[in-house]
């Protein structure tokens, strides 16, 4: 037959663009052994756009819709209805309705069919579509079914249609629409089927949902289904819904919603047997199309047909293991404040740098944490770090260990784990002397002027040996056990502060005001030495009026023209050569660094001259220091009063100065990571230019695409096959829209941990409190670093924060995160500036609005919005 249209059993699997996402899987579940589908056909988008070409009033509608952004919500409605209407009335080709006949004719035109839209953007592995376009059922006659042929061609255009594709980067002019016409079934049953769980993602839970007459009662919302859960041919879980309402087919066409006798709503819909039946039916589909299917199904007389098979797109991907053995991983993002995807380059150099056993997933970096788990002596050493840095973590390890028999425990091995940077264990015995701090701080920088000297003679091959080289210097400063000691003793010092003066004098969370300005913090000192920036241009009237209009990175070039102009450029040089090699997930080596874009900077830098007065970074410092100081004083006085109270001041006197001594340097074992990234990073784009120069690549940035390995290889052989960038660049934006889970096991299961807390408000959003304090305010949801436009006195709500952020915590009241923990960075700088924070507050920023008046409790850990 001609390709305007094709029956289920003619079409090819390379016929996407003919007969749409939908269509293409019914043509090959039809070619599955065994699987029972309902007879039908597709017109082809070859029908659709014979009908539309020449109609210049749609082609016209289409250019202004693309014109249209998704806030032009009334004007995306009003142009959306007329191309609805063109569509409506246009005219099918003969040649289309006379293909139509002879298919209905075949299959019995006195038959009734479901009419179906499927589109070509529908049903993809990144983005299912699901729902968008319209479904017509029991359509009965050639004429009828033709009509609602122009109905489903239309339902392209619906508003929510046109905003998914708007929000999907998809153009609206090369979407096209087919149309399925299938044989309708009456079941006594429908329902859907998951070949992996949809709650908790576990891809060895099949999950059935199931009710009564046909699916469209289900799908709609009109009625609860049962729900049975099945595990290796084992029925797990049963659910049985009071099914009220059930629709079924009318013999003249449409379709009628039926009230169910009372006892048949509490009927079980499937029995056992069927159960089974059909989880191993979605199996088979599984293995066929070799990825999580989300399955439509009726049953009709015993017999099980599939009316639809669309892959699960929300998947997080499972971390890749090479055995079947059961494994637990943990992100590596929510440690570092980083969840954002990372480019293969960005992976690789810290895959290199980290000795932990990682996994990628994703595109984002999870830590096999099984073997740990399986030894008593690393799992309390694990759960204990865990507890620092994210308890939701923490809680959902203990939820898997509380399973019993997922991990199985090794005998109690009293081996010293493996050197990783947390481990209390490697604790060397040291003096509470401050000059350690700047010892180690002075060898780091010593080793990174070095390696600026060295590898600027490098470059070809011999490059990538030296980085890899210089990358185990790197590790050797990253996990010197006497730099591991520096801040893990004053992170004990903390917890033990916090959880004495508690029992000793009712006092929580007091570690927190000790930290305030201690000496050595590099990030801090960051955001203190930005407003010292700002300082310095205050006095210039031009150069302020100048940056507020700057557009792109050259104009530190062009200030020298204004007065004050050389002093500007001078202190933000000064700033850039110390700092700028950091930015917003600065562990991903490809991210764009201050010193590549310094415009970053400016918006900070004229919010700081607005909302300070000159010195203010100074006294901001001197100010929470002094605070710091009565805290102590007032602590050891109290102390004294007690019964052996000079003993208890004593004691405390010493973890305060471990505190004061040591808690600031937990920043710059990271600063001086990226540093040396940054040195790498600079010598690998000097390469790329090369590559460029030399046509292997097209553009400098392609190299991020590419791990440290395979870069080296192209480097060495000056050969590449691009296609790897391109479907590379697709993933990473797939990856953009997946939010990463804390704890994910080989079965794809997302464990979710939880907060135990009692007594709070009723509609309190709970996290956890990582500086004290309460504070109320206008919260600024900020997302990405550029767009932040802050007034004193805001809180900033974010997904996460790592150093990168740190110049906007000046201006900034109080702080509200999704990840983190009390030892992450964004909690540490936020103690030091004296600011509330509440950290790991799942779904933040779409719980709490933009400008809503919130408060935030940072001692109990919750945020109420007023």
């Amino acid at each position: 037959m001609s390709s305007l249209v094709l029956g289920f059993q003619e079409m090819e699997k390379t016929q996407l663009l003919l007969v749409g996402g939908k269509g293409l899987h019914l043509g090959e579940l039809s070619k599955i052994e065994g699987i029972q589908v309902p007879e039908g056909f597709c017109v082809t988008t070859v029908g659709y756009q014979k009908a539309i070409e020449q109609n210049e009033t749609y082609h016209s509608l289409l250019d202004r819709l693309a014109m249209l952004k998704v806030e032009d919500r009334d004007q995306i409605g009003e142009i959306s209805r007329k191309i609805r209407q063109i569509i409506m009335e246009v005219e099918i080709p003969s040649d289309v309705v006379k293909a139509v006949t002879h298919y209905l004719s075949q299959f019995g035109d006195e038959h009734a069919y479901a009419v179906r839209s499927s589109a070509t953007a529908e049903d993809l592995p990144h983005a299912s579509f699901a729902g968008q376009q319209d479904t017509y059922l029991n359509i009965i006659g050639v004429d009828s079914i033709l009509q609602h042929i122009n109905k489903c061609w239309a339902s392209l255009f619906t508003d929510r249609a046109v905003i998914y594709r708007m929000q999907n980067g998809f153009d609206h002019s090369q979407v096209y629409l087919s149309v399925i016409v299938q044989r309708m079934v009456f079941p006594q049953a429908s329902g859907i089927l998951f070949t992996t769980d949809p709650i908790t993602s576990n891809r060895k839970l099949l999950s059935i949902d199931a009710s009564f007459g046909l699916g469209e009662a289900l799908v709609s919302g009109l009625v609860s289904a049962d729900c049975y859960k099945v595990q290796e041919g084992k029925i797990v879980d049963k659910r049985i819904a009071a099914k009220k309402l059930a629709i079924y087919g009318r013999k003249e066409g449409g379709t009628k919603t039926q009230q169910l006798d009372p006892d048949q709503q509490k009927t079980q819909t499937l029995t056992e047997q069927q159960i089974l039946q059909l989880a191993s039916i979605g199996r088979q589909i599984e293995a066929y199309f070799g990825c999580p299917q989300d399955i439509e199904w009726c049953l009709v007389d015993d017999t099980f047909y599939i009316v639809q098979s669309r892959p699960i797109t929300t998947l997080y991907p499972i971390p890749e293991a090479n055995d079947q053995e059961n494994h637990v991983y943990v992100s590596v993002g929510h440690q570092q404040m980083m969840t954002d995807p990372m480019k293969p380059l960005g992976l690789s150099f810290f895959l290199l740098t980290t000795p932990a056993p990682m996994r990628k997933a994703g595109g984002r970096l999870f830590v096999d944490v099984t073997h740990q788990l399986a030894s008593p002596v690393s799992r309390n050493i694990l759960l204990n770090a865990m507890g620092q840095h994210d308890p939701l973590m923490k809680d959902a390890l203990m939820n898997i260990i509380g399973r019993g028999d997922y991990i199985k425990s090794l005998p109690n091995d009293n081996k010293a784990p493996s050197p990783t940077r947390g481990n209390t264990d490697m604790l060397a015995q040291f003096e509470n002397d401050p000059t350690i701090v700047t010892d180690l701080i002075k060898r780091t920088q010593v080793s990174i002027e070095e390696l600026k000297q060295n590898i600027q003679t490098k470059s070809g091959p011999d490059l990538f040996d030296f980085i890899l080289e210089d990358i185990q210097q790197l590790k050797k400063i990253l996990f010197d056990p006497q730099s591991s000691a520096v801040f893990m003793a004053a992170m004990n010092a903390s917890s033990w502060i916090n959880e004495k003066m508690n029992e000793w004098l009712g006092e929580k969370n007091a570690a927190d005001a000790l930290s305030q300005s201690v000496p050595n913090n590099i990030t801090s000192e960051m955001g203190l030495a930005l407003m010292e920036v700002a300082d310095v241009i205050r006095p210039y009237p031009e150069v302020i009026s100048y940056l507020q209009h700057v557009k792109d990175d050259h104009f530190l070039d062009e200030l020298v023209m204004f007065d004050g102009g050389q002093e500007t450029q001078a202190a933000i040089y000064a700033y850039l050569h110390k700092y700028g090699m950091r930015c917003a997930g600065e562990i991903d080596i490809s991210k764009t660094r201050w010193s590549e874009k310094p415009i970053t900077l400016v918006p900070m830098i004229l919010g700081n001259i607005k909302n300070f007065e000159p010195n203010a970074g100074n006294r901001k410092f001197e100010q929470g220091r002094q605070e710091a100081l009565e805290k102590e004083q007032e602590l050891l006085d109290r102390l004294k009063q007690l019964p052996d109270g000079e003993q208890k001041a004593k004691e405390t006197k010493r973890m305060i100065d471990l505190i004061r001594n040591f808690i600031g340097y937990r920043e710059y074992p990271k600063y001086g990571m990226v540093h040396r990234y940054f040195v790498y990073k600079q010598a690998l784009l000097g390469e790329a230019e090369q590559l460029v120069k030399a046509n292997v690549i097209h553009e400098i940035e392609d190299i991020y695409y590419l791990t440290f390995e395979e870069l080296h290889e192209v480097v060495r052989t000056n050969k590449f096959d691009y296609q790897i960038i391109s479907k590379r660049k697709d993933d990473y934006k797939f990856f953009e829209k997946l939010t990463p889970p804390r704890v994910i096991t080989s079965d794809g299961e997302i464990i979710a941990g939880e907060y135990k807390r009692e007594n709070l408000p009723a509609k309190a959003i709970v996290g956890l409190p990582v500086s004290s304090g309460v504070i109320e305010g206008r919260a600024r949801v900020i997302l990405n670093m550029e767009d932040a436009d802050l007034e004193k006195g805001d809180i900033l709500v974010t997904s996460f924060t790592d150093p990168g952020w740190t110049p906007l915590f000046v201006s900034i009241k109080g702080l509200v995160t999704e990840v983190g923990g009390l030892m992450t960075h964004g909690a540490v700088i936020a103690r030091e500036y004296g600011l509330p924070a509440v950290v790991g507050v799942e779904n933040a920023t779409s719980l709490i609005k933009d400008g809503q008046r919130i408060r935030v409790h940072g001692t109990e850990g919750y945020i109420e919005i007023l």
